[in-house]
């Protein structure tokens, strides 16, 4: 059963007004100061993560950690639903290290807050892979040195002497993060990350999505171009192959010394013609994407995060501009205001730490 997440609001806006709370600091190798959600001088917007018929776990303070291939970030959640102090560690690979991490990321947390153990009323890890959340497996996280299933939860809450924990998708708890930062009262929204591949995260009237075999929102496996570029599912012509950060790279590796999009945006500023079309097919790609997730889920938000989403202001930029583009052809697509319907993942902020905590205020 999908979790039903409510989320009252009342922070105040974040920085230069986008009603997006302000960042919890992180550092590279140690606990970041505490931070109030929305700036807010001492309470934020309470957090409240129910289960339909269960009770309200809002009380007590969590943890989340999202975890990647070379690094685990980790994040407390206070109970009015303030950001406290961030981790970040150095990531360590197959079960065993990734369960070590993960133990060792809480405890540090606890101890920067003053915490007694007992006060967490659960962990939440974000994490890739084949997650089973009712099992708290995790399985096929080949950036994470993880093939065969291995019982992520059971191992960190023993090493945490029984503190619940739960596992989640990766891009779920980045849609639960980034719902939880909007100041709308309701969230609808999907999460569109453009990273190595193209996947969204669905959150549709306060409930995460994950569809009947758990892979609603992979929408990088529509097929964008008959015929196109090979795809590593199996396809030609993926969305994924055309609108992701890999896509970028192989289509513009640059110079070397920057990423690629970054080096691809600034070529094309400079008016580079080859640039320009990458660039261009890039936007179109990203549009499709989210003309996709819009007509299929009509959610009131698409947020973009990802590696390539630090491109910031020039990314959303074209993106907008080839949904303005198409909805010049069309009343119906100009009637439902798409460009307006997408904004980029706050920076700075622990998105997908942040929807772990709330994961992990789920009851037991």
């Amino acid at each position: 059963m999908d979790e039903l997440m409510t989320w009252p609001r009342g922070a105040s806006a974040g920085p230069e007004g986008s009603g997006v709370p302000a960042p919890a600091g992180a550092v590279a190798a140690g606990v970041g100061a505490a931070v109030p959600l929305g700036g807010a001088p001492a309470v934020a917007a309470e957090v409240a993560t129910t289960v339909e018929g269960g009770p309200d776990l809002a009380a007590g303070w969590s943890v989340g950690l999202d975890v990647g291939g070379t690094k685990t970030l980790g994040v407390l959640v206070a109970p009015d639903g303030a950001v406290g102090p961030s981790v970040r560690l150095a990531a360590r690979s197959g079960g065993d290290g990734v369960a070590g991490t993960a133990a060792e990321a809480v405890r540090a947390l606890v101890a920067e807050a003053g915490l007694p153990a007992g006060a967490l009323a659960g962990v939440g890890i974000g994490l890739p892979g084949i997650v089973d959340p009712a099992r708290g497996r995790v399985e096929h996280a080949v950036n994470l040195g993880i093939e065969a299933a291995v019982p992520l939860a059971a191992q960190v809450s023993a090493a945490l002497d029984g503190v619940p924990v739960r596992l989640e998708n990766d891009l779920n708890v980045a849609a639960l993060g980034a719902a939880h930062l909007l100041p709308d009262p309701a969230p609808d929204l999907a999460f569109l990350a453009l990273g190595t591949g193209l996947a969204a995260g669905l959150v549709l009237d306060g409930r995460l999505r994950r569809g009947a075999s758990g892979v609603a929102g992979e929408i990088g496996h529509l097929v964008h171009v008959p015929g196109g570029l090979p795809c590593p599912c199996g396809q030609r012509g993926c969305l994924e192959q055309y609108a992701s950060g890999g896509a970028l790279s192989a289509a513009w590796p640059g110079p070397g010394d920057r990423p690629a999009p970054v080096a691809l945006f600034e070529a094309a500023d400079s008016g580079d013609a080859g640039a320009v079309a990458v660039r261009d097919r890039f936007a179109g790609a990203v549009a499709a994407a989210v003309r996709v997730l819009l007509l299929t889920t009509d959610v009131a938000h698409v947020v973009v995060g990802g590696g390539v989403a630090e491109l910031g202001d020039p990314l959303l930029r074209v993106v907008r501009a080839r949904l303005d583009d198409e909805a010049r052809d069309s009343a119906f697509l100009a009637a439902m205001h798409m460009a307006e319907r997408v904004s980029l993942a706050p920076r700075g902020v622990p998105v997908g730490a942040v929807g772990a905590a709330l994961v992990g205020r789920k009851e037991s």
